[in-house]
């Protein structure tokens, strides 16, 4: 693996399925004293979180709550 010019590594794909590693979630560095990098995910991957939100509302987009409501408030509605 190498580094580029701006900083920037490729996680192999095996590791980031392995880390929970997903596009868009936080991870926090830690340097270790012996050089050792240890890379943390912070926070839940978006995914979960959308996926959590699409199983409230599933089979429900004909309820009365949603009638009348436009693109951008039903996405602000999923996404809470």
């Amino acid at each position: 693996m190498k580094i580029t010019s701006k900083g920037q590594v490729t996680i192999a794909q095996a590791v980031r399925e392995q880390a929970g590693l997903h596009p868009n979630c936080d991870v926090d560095f830690e340097v270790r004293d012996n050089g050792e990098v240890l890379i943390r995910l912070v926070s839940p991957a978006p995914v979960a979180s959308v996926r959590s939100a699409f199983e409230r509302v599933r089979g429900s987009a004909n309820a009365p709550q949603f009638k009348g409501m436009g693109t951008d408030e039903f996405m602000a509605f999923l996404r809470g």
